[in-house]
C-alpha cells in the first residue's frame, strides 16, 4: 500500500506539472513548435553516442533475460534507427499545425458566429512497451498538437527511454520552452501504471501501446478516458481471381519486413480453387525467408509436413515473429467470415483482380485500414503521411486507424457576437 501510495503522489505531482506545460503549449505559434522539433531532430542525431550506450544495456539485459528476438528487434537502436526517428520529427514539423484549425462555422440569423475549432487534449499520458522510438514519436506528436506528455515505457527499454527524454528536455529548455511538457514517468515500479490509469482530472487521456496483456490492462483498470490501440492479427486473403506473382510480393512484404510489428500478416487465406496451385509457391516464398507455417489440413494435403498442424489458437495469435497461419477457404464469403471470427479489427487485405471482389471485402470485413492489392505493412501513420504516428487505434469512437495530430486534439465551440442575447421562451 506504502509503494502504490508513493507511486500515486509521484505521478499527480508529475500530472501537475504536465498540466502547467500545457497552458504554456497553448499559446504557442506552429513556428515555435516546429523550430523545437527540428532543434529535437538533430538533438537526437548528436547524442547518438549516448543512447546507443544505454540501448545497448536494455539489450544485453533483455538477451540475459531470454527475450526473444522479435521484441530485441523492437527494442534495438541503431544509428539508423535514430536518423530515421529524427527524421520523424522532422516529418511532423512539416505538416500543417491542426490547432485553430475550424472543424465548422456558421452565423446564426441573429449575426452571433459559431465555429468549432480543434484545441490541444492537454495531458496526454502514454502506456508503452519494449518500443523505445515511441518515446520520440509521442513526444513529438504531442509537443505539435499542443499536449504535454508523460511517457510511461516498459522496464525492459528504461535506459534507452531516460536517455531519449533526457535529451528531448534538455532541447525544449534550449528552445526557451517548458520542460515539463515532456516527462517519463518511472519505469521501476508497476504501480506507477496504476497511479497514470487513476489521475483522473489530471490527465485527458492515457493511449496504451503493445501486446493484448498491456492494452486489456489498461482498458479494464482505468479511470482516465482512454483511446484502445488493438493487437494485430492481420490477414492477407488471396482470392481466385488474384495475380499471383504479385500476390507472393505482397506475402512476403507482408510477412517478413518486420515481423515484430503490429501491421505485419498473421494469417494467410487462400480461395480452394487456386490454392493446389499458389500455395506450394507460397511456401516456398516464405520457408526460404525462415517462416514456420501453422496449416490447416488442406494446407498440409497440398504442401506437405513441413508445415506445422494449425491449432484453434493459431487463427488468434499475433505471433510478431516468423510465423504464419496458413488456411484453405471455399469462397470470398468463408473468408470474410473467418476475418470477422478472429480478426483484431486492425489491417486486412485482398488480393484480387476482380473488382466486385474487392468492393465486397472492403464493405463486409471490419477493420482499422483494409487493403487492396497492397502490402498491410503500409497501415502506419509515417506511410500515409501523417509524419509519425502514437499508434493504430482499433476502436470506433473518437479515432481509428494511425493516430497522429488531428487524433490528439478535441474540439471546442467558439461562440462571438456584439452584444446578443437570448430571448425568453
Amino acid at each position: 500500500m506504502t509503494e502504490v501510495v508513493g507511486a500515486t503522489e509521484l505521478v499527480n505531482d508529475l500530472a501537475k506539472r504536465s498540466g502547467q506545460a500545457a497552458a504554456a503549449l497553448a499559446l504557442l505559434s506552429r513556428a515555435d513548435k516546429d523550430a523545437a522539433l527540428h532543434a529535437m531532430a538533430d538533438a537526437l542525431v548528436a547524442a547518438s553516442a549516448q543512447i546507443l550506450a544505454a540501448n545497448a544495456e536494455d539489450v544485453r539485459r533483455g538477451r540475459e533475460s531470454g527475450t526473444s528476438d522479435a521484441l530485441i528487434d523492437r527494442l534495438q537502436l541503431t544509428d539508423a534507427r535514430i536518423g530515421a526517428i529524427a527524421d520523424q520529427l522532422r516529418n511532423v514539423a512539416g505538416l500543417p499545425d491542426p490547432i485553430g484549425e475550424v472543424v465548422r462555422g456558421y452565423t446564426m440569423p441573429n449575426g452571433v458566429r459559431v465555429q468549432q475549432i480543434r484545441v490541444p487534449m492537454g495531458v496526454v499520458g502514454i502506456i508503452y512497451e519494449g518500443r523505445p522510438n515511441v518515446t520520440v514519436d509521442g513526444a513529438g506528436l504531442c509537443l505539435k498538437s499542443g499536449n504535454a506528455v508523460l511517457l510511461r515505457g516498459s522496464a525492459s527499454a528504461a535506459a534507452s527511454n531516460a536517455a531519449l527524454v533526457s535529451v528531448l528536455r534538455d532541447t525544449l529548455n534550449g528552445c526557451g520552452l517548458p520542460a515539463d511538457a515532456i516527462q517519463g514517468v518511472p519505469a521501476d515500479d508497476r504501480s506507477t501504471v496504476t497511479a497514470l490509469l487513476h489521475a483522473r482530472g489530471l490527465v485527458d487521456v492515457v493511449i496504451p501501446r503493445g501486446g493484448a496483456g498491456l492494452i486489456q490492462h489498461v482498458v479494464n483498470n482505468a479511470s482516465v478516458p482512454v483511446i484502445e490501440t488493438g493487437v494485430g492479427n492481420v490477414h492477407v486473403y488471396v482470392d481466385e481471381s488474384a495475380d499471383q506473382q504479385m500476390a507472393l510480393e505482397i506475402l512476403r512484404n507482408s510477412k517478413v519486413r518486420r515481423p515484430s510489428v503490429c501491421n505485419a500478416a498473421e494469417t494467410l487465406l487462400v480461395h480452394r480453387s487456386v490454392s493446389a496451385e499458389f500455395l506450394p509457391k507460397a511456401a516456398k516464398v516464405l520457408q526460404d525467408e525462415g517462416v514456420v507455417l501453422h496449416g490447416d489440413d488442406d494446407t498440409r494435403r497440398i504442401v506437405g509436413d513441413s508445415v506445422v498442424p494449425a491449432t484453434d489458437e493459431d487463427w488468434d495469435t499475433e505471433y510478431l515473429s516468423l510465423d504464419l497461419a496458413v488456411g484453405v477457404v471455399d469462397s470470398l464469403d468463408a473468408a470474410v467470415a473467418h476475418i470477422r471470427a478472429h480478426g483484431t479489427g486492425h489491417t486486412e487485405a485482398i488480393v484480387t483482380s476482380n473488382i466486385d471482389a474487392a468492393r465486397r471485402f472492403t464493405r463486409q470485413v471490419d477493420a482499422a485500414a483494409v487493403m487492396v492489392n497492397v502490402s498491410t505493412a503500409f497501415t502506419d501513420g509515417g506511410e500515409f503521411g501523417f509524419g509519425a504516428e502514437i499508434g493504430i487505434s482499433t476502436q470506433k469512437l473518437h479515432a481509428r486507424g494511425p493516430m497522429a495530430l488531428p487524433e490528439l486534439t478535441t474540439t471546442t465551440y467558439l461562440v462571438q457576437g456584439e452584444g446578443q442575447i437570448r430571448g425568453v421562451s
